[in-house]
């Protein structure tokens, strides 16, 4: 599970001490050197995922120097995928050098010297996966070009693996042991098809990598397309260059099926609506709003799914948060209305 330290609580003269610990713990052994003591913030959590780690680090202005002198007291011999989400940073490596800044990427290895530090007075955000260089999967000699180039990891497989990578702060705690090992396999695989991007090594991916990943681009298309309601297996397939059964065979190790995972999407987006207390809409407008063309199958879904109606989830979480917010605003959930109808004068009468 997800471990999280701060140093909120440390004093200015323990902090280059502390911080140099936990990152020595968390990537390698390293020496430091903080900008400004007095001013030095820093956060990190840390998830195991069997072989592999995700770290995430919030810290400020530094400076960090991994040596040979290190390396001989202590090797992992990983990789270190970075992606910044804030500030900014730059990392040296053998011939490489990288200044980079939120949306980028960069590749490290432990089992050679290099320095890093951040750019922004402010400091530095990165999400930082660990993985044995064995389990890349790519050639090392290749691999090894790439340390400290930094590239773009904004769009695409990076975006993917970011939102991925991310999600894990919120929902890891929830897996078992086996979904942890599945998230393991998903990281690799993400963090794999990333770097044979960059080096356009795609076809040389295993056959369960590049599967992973078309899963991983499916479902991301899939939720930045739940409001169109022409979202259906067919389109989402004839957008990924499949067959039905193409896709359908890409779903055989999911828990659900292509329809059914956006038909649970597209219910969790209403479900979080309905109480939302920004500007409530009516039912049947939010519906519409996430793919659905007819409110009454969207009733008819919501309570199949839920055990109650759309109408009733509001009204209950409205009657549990009028204690703490008073009561709430009426909603009209009676649906698009037609104008009124025009009355015409009887001959010899008024309206």
């Amino acid at each position: 599970m997800w471990s999280w330290v701060s140093l909120d609580t440390v004093a200015t003269a323990d902090k280059a001490e502390w911080f140099n610990d936990v990152i020595s713990r968390t990537v390698a052994p390293h020496r430091m050197a903080l900008v400004d003591p007095a001013t030095f913030h820093a956060r990190t959590g840390l998830l195991e995922l069997g072989r592999v780690s995700v770290a995430y680090h919030d810290f400020g202005a530094q400076e960090s120097w991994r040596t040979p002198e290190h390396i001989r007291c202590s090797d992992p011999g990983h990789y270190f995928l970075g992606l910044i989400t804030g500030g900014g940073m730059h990392v040296q490596q053998g011939r490489n050098h990288a200044g980079l800044g939120p949306g980028d990427g960069v590749l490290f290895d432990s089992s050679h010297p290099y320095s890093a530090g951040t750019t922004s007075p402010g400091g530095s955000g990165v999400l930082l996966l660990s993985i044995p260089r064995t389990a890349v999967g790519l050639p090392e000699g290749r691999l090894d070009a790439l340390l400290a180039g930094g590239f773009a990891a904004r769009d695409g497989i990076g975006a993917i693996l970011r939102t991925f990578l991310g999600s894990l702060r919120h929902h890891a705690p929830d897996c078992s042991p086996e979904g942890l090992a599945a998230l393991e396999r998903s990281a690799v695989a993400l963090a794999s098809a990333l770097l044979a991007q960059q080096l356009d090594l795609g076809d040389s991916l295993p056959a369960e990598t590049k599967e992973e990943v078309a899963l991983r681009q499916i479902h991301a298309f899939i939720e930045r397309h739940l409001d169109d309601p022409d979202l259906t297996p067919r389109t989402v397939a004839a957008r990924h260059h499949l067959s039905l059964s193409g896709l359908y065979g890409l779903f055989r190790t999911q828990d659900e099926g292509v329809a059914a995972r956006i038909r649970r999407l597209r219910l969790e987006r209403c479900r979080a609506e309905l109480v939302s207390t920004r500007g409530p809409l009516p039912i049947h407008a939010i519906a519409a709003r996430w793919g659905f063309t007819s409110s009454t199958a969207f009733s008819r879904t919501f309570k199949a799914a839920y055990g109650i109606s759309p109408r009733a989830y509001r009204q209950q979480a409205r009657q549990s948060a009028a204690p703490q917010g008073g009561p709430a605003a009426p909603v009209d959930e009676s649906g698009p209305r037609r104008p009124p109808r025009r009355r015409t004068a009887e001959p010899g009468g008024t309206v």
